[in-house]
């Protein structure tokens, strides 16, 4: 009796055991394995300069020798906001120049990324113009760019011919060659943007649209009603990248600024409380894009 009773029990515990290595729990820790090296890393090398950045913000330094600090509260960012003629004329310009680029990337890359999802011949070529301009854009090119002064060449976009611009007149050609140069700086910028967004459509299953045609949907219904809801989380994902993108890119205004103050004048603290005004300002728009993107998918299931 006992022996049955002891071979039932353990009938009983053998499927909580099979039952405990989840779907949910293993990729979890599969998840937790490729983020270790990240968070290992942030724990050893950034936590400390992490800390040291926040207290210098409220400090004044007495002696640079072994970083000696004195605590003055807010007398650093009373600086910046109110005596710092500089700061808020910079950051409200760097601020209204990412939040009018956002969004023209966002609508080029999403029109781009479904024309070169079409059948036609040569989209690997397309793809690759596409993306030529982020490898340009970065690293050991861009430097030397930089370093030859070539800033005029690569921020100035399309220019209008000689024979158009003495047609159009000056007024207007000073108009128009500014959205020429924006329109520019756009097509150097959605590389990236681009091959997420082809991804994402090119997950959507062929099924869906097939059904929808079977139900007489036009195209227009069919991009409002299936391609928009299924690519939402490449939207949000290439939403945040394009604003931390622009918020720390190297022809940033305002960074220029902070690392001046800091590098160039020597103002450490005041460098330090400019750094964190202008990330938490980041991180809370990050955070109110996922909230409105988060009640829009509930209004969605609803």
């Amino acid at each position: 009796m006992k022996s049955g009773q002891n071979n039932s029990i353990k009938q009983k515990d053998s499927p909580k055991k099979k039952n405990f290595m989840t779907m949910q729990r293993r990729n979890s820790l599969e998840a937790l394995m490729f983020l270790s090296p990240w968070i290992i890393g942030t724990c050893v090398f950034f936590l400390n300069a992490l800390f040291s950045s926040i207290r210098l913000s409220f400090s004044e330094i007495v002696q640079l020798r072994g970083f000696v600090m004195e605590w003055v509260g807010f007398a650093n960012y009373e600086q910046i906001f109110v005596y710092d003629i500089n700061f808020m004329p910079t950051f409200i310009s760097v601020v209204t120049n990412t939040m009018l680029n956002t969004p023209l990337v966002l609508v080029f890359s999403l029109i781009i990324a479904m024309l070169i999802n079409q059948p036609v011949p040569g989209k690997g070529f397309f793809r690759t113009c596409f993306f030529i301009p982020v490898l340009l854009g970065s690293g050991y090119v861009m430097a030397q760019l930089l370093e030859i002064d070539a800033t005029g060449s690569v921020g100035v976009g399309i220019t209008l011919p000689q024979v158009l611009q003495e047609m159009l007149g000056t007024t207007l050609v000073s108009t128009v060659q500014p959205f020429l140069d924006r329109i520019t700086l756009i097509l150097w910028n959605s590389g990236v943007q681009i091959i997420l967004f082809l991804a994402g459509l090119q997950g959507i299953s062929s099924s869906l649209y097939e059904a929808a045609k079977c139900d007489g949907a036009t195209q227009w219904e069919m991009f409002w009603k299936i391609t928009l809801p299924m690519i939402s989380p490449i939207i949000l994902l290439n939403f945040v990248y394009t604003l931390v993108m622009y918020f720390t890119s190297s022809d940033n205004a305002l960074v220029a600024y902070i690392l001046d103050q800091v590098f160039q004048n020597t103002q450490f603290s005041r460098g330090a409380a400019m750094g964190w005004v202008y990330f938490l300002f980041v991180f809370v728009l990050c955070g109110v894009v996922f909230g409105v993107v988060k009640l829009g998918s509930k209004a969605n299931e609803s």
